[in-house]
């Protein structure tokens, strides 16, 4: 009687202790999940839980927690929008300028957190963080993914407002980096997520034209107050100082660090202070002028993997100090298949990249070998970063098409689904046996 009821608990538990998908690329910031049984298989009438439109489209990943699935969004647009320039139509403006890719018209002039009841997609609540909103490039002033602990709720915008909200929308403080800080001018716009790190709101502004140059900024989630500010040097040029990367945690002998890769080098920091332990360079060998980083730096089991603009890619060996240039370099790729804008994903035995035409490279996480790849997969632009569940990769391309490749040593497809074929950048997110999934028409709950 006593085995069996400790049989109950544990299984009452696992059902229950991946529910969460608290921040962009999920509970460890690397893409993976130990949720079981998640569908493999759905298109729009098939395996859908709920469907629920929005008011517009954006970057950002859904979060998840417990009951709760919050989202950013641009207000939907409307006649009281104001007419924008023909250079802010491109994507100009004061953060930057560009033209469009996948859409033409960033939404409306709103920038909205929305909370959704994840039972059935259902609205609970919505608020205005900021207004102003404009289409850069690839992206509008919604691309950073909120980041929640449960009982506070985290978003920065593409307008540099930071604000805090408890789970039923009470909004508890707001920051405007800009306004505090000096102002921000990135060529695509701000886009990087907050760290959530021990009740700090870890914030990264990596930029070369803007007058308050790259930093690095921590919060207190629950007051607001500023606990540390530190420089991020380097002597990147032009665009290059540009990041739109998001900071990783790594655990090195019992001691939390964060990791950021952007402005030609890949630094580590303490998680108490933000001081600068190690610095390794390497990303920008041969010094160009426009080699701004999207893709953001991965760990695991003991190793940092960090992208650039597609080539090279660095595998770093945790534990360094000072210079890690040499000494913590595990290998390096400069060879096709590395990812521009999607970010990497390795389970520790093996390392997995999505390259933006959606062609996957599967090298040994320790020594750099290839596997296999690069090998293509759904034809198509790819921007959202690849999860790994339950021994498959899921790759979303940019108009909705989810392709599911096998984990291990082997290229194998196991499926190819599509949703309504809209313009899709957000990465997928998981809680328990439901994915979540953002196009620019709705989120979806994919669930058997």
């Amino acid at each position: 009687m006593k085995a069996t009821l400790i049989s109950i608990l544990l299984s009452v538990f696992c059902a229950t202790a991946n529910d969460h998908w608290p921040a962009w690329r999920g509970p460890e910031g690397n893409g993976i999940s130990d949720s079981k049984v998640l569908p493999t298989s759905w298109s729009t009438n098939k395996n859908i839980v709920w469907r629920s439109e929005l008011p517009s489209w954006s970057g950002a990943t859904p979060i998840v927690w417990g009951d709760y699935v919050f989202v950013t969004s641009p207000s939907k647009p409307s006649a009281d929008d104001k007419p924008r320039t023909e250079e802010e139509r491109r994507g100009g403006g004061r953060f930057g300028g560009g033209g469009s890719y996948g859409v033409s018209d960033p939404g409306g002039s709103k920038l909205l957190l929305l909370c959704l009841s994840k039972k059935d997609g259902k609205i609970l609540w919505q608020r205005e963080l900021d207004e102003g909103n404009q289409l850069m490039r690839k992206q509008n002033m919604t691309s950073p993914s909120p980041v929640t602990d449960g009982k506070h709720v985290w978003v920065v915008t593409g307008t540099t407002t930071v604000t805090a909200f408890d789970m039923q929308g009470y909004k508890l403080w707001s920051h405007n980096l800009r306004k505090d800080y000096g102002n921000l001018r990135l060529n695509w716009g701000y886009a990087s997520s907050p760290l959530l790190l021990d009740g700090k709101l870890i914030i990264e502004v990596l930029q070369g034209y803007g007058e308050g140059g790259s930093y690095i900024v921590a919060f207190d989630g629950a007051t607001g107050k500023e606990l540390w500010k530190k420089e991020r040097p380097t002597d990147a040029i032009r665009e290059s100082p540009d990041a739109y990367t998001t900071p990783a945690l790594l655990v090195v002998d019992g001691k939390k660090q964060f990791v950021i890769n952007g402005g030609d080098y890949v630094t580590g920091h303490d998680a108490e202070t933000g001081a600068e332990i190690w610095r390794a360079a390497g990303l920008n060998p041969r010094r160009n002028q426009n080699y701004r980083i999207i893709s953001s730096v991965t760990v695991k089991d003991g190793m940092i993997f960090a992208p650039s603009r597609q080539r090279p890619l660095l595998a770093l060996r945790a534990g360094g100090k000072g210079d890690a240039t040499e000494s913590q370099l595990a290998w390096k790729y400069e060879e096709e298949g590395a990812p521009d804008v999607p970010s990497p994903v390795s389970d520790g035995t093996y390392f997995y990249m999505v390259a933006d035409n959606g062609a996957v490279t599967c090298l040994e996480a320790k020594t750099g070998k290839r596997i296999y790849g690069p090998e293509r997969t759904t034809v198509g632009t790819v921007s959202a970063s690849p999860i790994l569940v339950d021994g498959k990769i899921y790759i979303t391309n940019e108009r909705a098409v989810t392709t599911i490749v096998a984990a291990g040593p082997e290229f194998r497809t196991v499926s190819t689904n599509e949703l309504d074929g809209s313009y899709t950048l957000s990465s997928m997110a998981v809680a328990g046996n439901q994915i979540f999934l953002r196009t620019s028409q709705a989120l979806y709950c994919i669930g058997e």
